[in-house]
């Protein structure tokens, strides 16, 4: 399975990133074909009273490589990716890798 995550930066104005992300980017996102999945995730600190790296962490699936890049090559995924200007006001990172799913012991039954 192929991944791009995509880590943004804490936005100057938190409740508007909020709005603005739910509102309009995340329909645009879904306009997306080709995607086998896709997870977000507000982060928190493993660390007692410091702030976390990250704001926001997004996570999106393909088949493979090929399949991400014709996903993010497409009209819509064009679109999406020029409209991250308009409400990551923190900076944005996009990390692409090979997911390798690891069960734990207790869950493959022997």
């Amino acid at each position: 399975m192929y991944r791009l995550t995509v880590l943004y930066g804490h936005p100057d104005d938190p409740a508007e990133f909020d709005r603005y992300y739910h509102e309009v980017h995340v329909p645009l996102a879904k306009q997306m074909k080709g995607l086998t999945g896709w997870t977000i995730g507000k982060c928190i600190s493993a660390e007692a009273g410091s702030p976390p790296p990250y704001y926001l962490i997004a996570s999106l699936y393909a088949e493979s490589a090929a399949g991400m890049q014709a996903v993010l090559e497409s009209p819509e995924g064009q679109a999406t990716i020029a409209d991250v200007s308009n409400f990551a006001t923190g900076g944005v990172m996009f990390m692409y890798d090979e997911e390798e799913v690891l069960i734990p012991l207790h869950l493959q039954g022997s």
